[in-house]
């Protein structure tokens, strides 16, 4: 029987699920009779996504096609980050959306005092874009993880929990 416990708590999203989302977006706005002539272009890399229309009523109606599909796909609202809608040539408009992943340093330390301050019995530490929570008992890792589920709101990234051993 091991000595002690842990869990990591992260922020990350499924890759392959907002592909699949993304391709659905695709289709929609391709089908859609008030979006067919909308030279409408969605592009996604690897932390990024665009999208490219003629006016911002276009991309808000996007938008909402997007964040439906997220929805049903399971993919948390919290990790789009919609950036300000630019003008660019031709008279088209752009919007940038930032994919949030990793847990940010400043949440980290957060989260890490939060379990600190309530839970003698475990141990926070943080490790790069994640932060792993020890201890010895697992009902203490599962006090911990109510804790922190009960700050998910009052944050504007995804949490989840891997590794729990």
């Amino acid at each position: 029987m091991p000595s002690s416990y842990s869990f990591d708590v992260v922020s990350e999203f499924d890759q392959q699920e907002l592909v699949n989302a993304i391709d659905q977006l695709r289709r929609e706005v391709d089908n859609r009779y008030d979006l067919k002539d909308s030279k409408t272009k969605i592009d996604i890399n690897e932390n990024e996504l665009s999208i490219v229309s003629l006016s911002e009523m276009t991309i808000q109606s996007v938008k909402d096609i997007l964040l439906q599909k997220a929805t049903k796909r399971n993919l948390s609202l919290k990790i789009f980050d919609f950036q300000k809608i630019e003008t660019i040539g031709g008279n088209m408009v752009m919007q940038n959306v930032i994919l949030k992943k990793g847990l940010p340093q400043e949440i980290s330390k957060k989260l890490s005092k939060l379990v600190r301050d309530n839970l003698k019995k475990v141990t926070a530490s943080i490790q790069g874009d994640s932060m792993r929570v020890t201890g010895k008992n697992k009902d203490d890792l599962q006090s911990a993880i109510n804790l922190i589920k009960g700050q998910e709101d009052a944050l504007d990234i995804a949490l989840q929990f891997e590794n729990y051993r």
